[in-house]
């Protein structure tokens, strides 16, 4: 036993407090000869690898386990900027819709105050001062900046709202857009053009004056310039986005930011194409000042008139590196702190695991040489028995002992409860695999409950061998297990049911293997046993408590 605690020669003690300075630069050292191995493995297969320490291969296995998770959580950091990119194009597109409702909206408004005011019939009549006084509360909406005109169909202006003297005023400079509203008679939304009475680039909207069928008037409305700006500047989500609002004709009149240098101008040539393809799409375009953008655009049926939005790139770039910078800041400490623990901890595991391959080691030979001395005792004991009796006996010490190097080979730490079945039919399916079934959740086993269920399923098993299901060359059995959840805890539920065997009766009098099953379940597994002796076949319902590890 002295020779697992560490002796010269043996496992490496645990370190002085000097060596802790030197000691990792061992590690390193290590870790470079292997790597200069590598090379020269590939030029001569047949080259052995130099043998590690355990701290270099702690060392290395917590690089091979930290690196994977640097990896991967930059994969979510990335993962997460697409969907935040889904999101913002999303955002933008709903923001564009919103937008064009709103336009849509005012410009209704407007529209329907127009064709109020062309059904007065200060208007139809031609009294142009009744009419102005009308007309004067519509404008009172607007402020300074509206102005109201009213044309013929030469355009020559009968009216307008900014003086009284007709006489003198100028034909309207848009003569192509009146000529619309005769044409067409119905309301008509002009582009960005130069007001002849304001002095300053407009938009208007044209109604027409209807009497008895005929167009007599072109009413037009030129709103400031001022709401649309304003529009845009109130749903504006933050200062990367970039708001605009185009003409028919692809002409800046509303923008946020810098409306001053951009009002008048052409949308940007990545965007201008595009325009004028689709009523509404999503693209990276490159903005007036330069700056790259994820836009959307959505044209108005209505106006014809197209709000487009566009939120920079750069907002969403600058998290993403900000967010890999702190991830890979993050995974060098924890891959640091790995290394350290690693080297700290080497040869106390190393220790441990010797110490625990001894104690395991020592236990097979003990069990084994316990049950040698069982079956010696029972081949004495059954010499003057039958020779059905000594093969019962037989059989069970070996089903403990298939129990026990299962355990063995799991170096005692529990067994699976799929492998611990299979081992028991094992005998019974050597000819005919496909005889037995096994469907169930993966139930990890303490070492006493696999001990005991393996002795449970062996005496079915030997049962179904003798009278059931596996005495002939065509019955089947089907083992199923659940595991329940249960107010006092988890509960594992075993199934056994037999089918094309012999015909079912039940016996008279309860043999051994049947009290072994159910006081096992009972006293040793905390749990029942039933069986049922259907017509179609033996149903074994065995069912115990799980312990809180499992």
């Amino acid at each position: 036993m002295r020779s697992a605690a560490g002796p010269p020669g043996g496992t490496r003690p645990l370190l002085q407090p000097a060596e802790y300075l030197t000691y990792p630069l061992i590690v390193l050292g290590e870790i470079r000869q292997l790597l200069l191995c590598l090379p020269r493995l590939g030029a001569d297969p047949g080259l052995a690898l130099p043998k590690l320490s355990l701290p270099v291969r702690l060392a290395l296995l917590v690089a091979g386990t930290t690196l994977p998770l640097i990896v991967f959580a930059a994969g979510i950091v990335f993962n997460h900027y697409k969907q935040d990119r889904q999101n913002a194009t999303q955002r933008v597109l709903e923001t564009v819709r919103s937008i064009r409702l709103v336009l849509d909206s005012e410009m209704q408004r407007i529209t329907g105050a127009l064709q109020v005011l062309s059904l007065t019939n200060a208007l139809r009549d031609g009294d142009f001062e009744a009419f102005r006084r009308i007309c004067q509360g519509f404008l009172d909406q607007y402020g300074e900046g509206g102005v109201v005109l009213v044309a013929n169909r030469e355009g020559h202006q009968v009216f307008s709202s900014l003086t009284t003297d007709t006489a003198n005023l100028p034909l309207r400079n848009n003569l192509a857009l009146v000529g619309r509203v005769f044409a067409e008679k119905k309301p008509v939304y002009s582009n960005l053009f130069f007001g002849s009475v304001k002095k300053r680039l407009i938009v208007t909207v044209e109604v027409p004056v209807i009497v008895d069928g005929e167009v007599v008037y072109d009413i037009s409305f030129s709103p400031p310039i001022e709401i649309f700006q304003a529009m845009v500047e109130q749903q504006r989500p933050s200062k990367d986005w970039t708001i605009s609002i185009f003409d028919g004709e692809g002409t800046n009149f509303a923008r946020v930011p810098n409306p001053q240098h951009t009002v008048g101008k052409r949308a940007s040539p990545s965007l201008y194409t595009e325009m004028f393809n689709n009523s509404e799409a999503t693209l990276p375009t490159v903005s007036l000042e330069g700056v790259r953008l994820i836009t959307s655009f959505s044209r108005s049926s209505l106006t014809g008139w197209t709000v487009a939005a566009g939120i920079a790139e750069s907002s969403l770039i600058a998290p993403l590196w900000r967010n890999l910078a702190i991830t890979s800041v993050m995974g060098a400490v924890l891959l640091m702190v790995g290394l350290a623990f690693a080297v700290r901890m080497a040869t106390q595991i190393a220790r441990g695991e010797m110490l625990h391959n001894l104690l395991i080691e020592e236990l097979n030979h003990r069990v084994k040489n316990t049950l040698a001395v069982l079956q010696s005792i029972a081949t004495q004991t059954f010499r003057s028995a039958s020779r059905a009796e000594r093969e019962k006996f037989e059989g069970r010490l070996g089903a403990l002992a298939e129990a026990h190097n299962l355990l063995s080979q799991e170096k005692w730490q529990g067994a699976e409860l799929r492998e611990v079945i299979a081992r028991v039919l094992q005998p019974y399916l050597l000819n005919n695999p496909e005889r037995a079934r096994m469907f169930g959740p993966r139930v990890p086993l303490s070492p006493r409950l696999a001990v005991v269920l393996s002795m449970i399923v062996h005496e079915i098993a030997t049962n179904a061998a003798k009278y059931g299901a596996l005495s002939n060359d065509t019955g089947t059995v089907a083992v199923d297990w659940e595991i329940l959840e249960e107010s006092d805890g988890r509960k594992l539920r075993l199934i056994w049911t037999e089918a094309g065997g012999p015909p079912v009766t039940a016996p008279v009098q309860r043999g051994f293997g049947s009290r072994l099953i159910e006081r096992s379940a009972r006293d040793q597994l905390g749990g029942e046993a039933t069986v049922d002796f259907l017509p179609r076949g033996v149903v074994y319902t065995v069912s115990c408590a799980l312990d809180r590890e499992e």
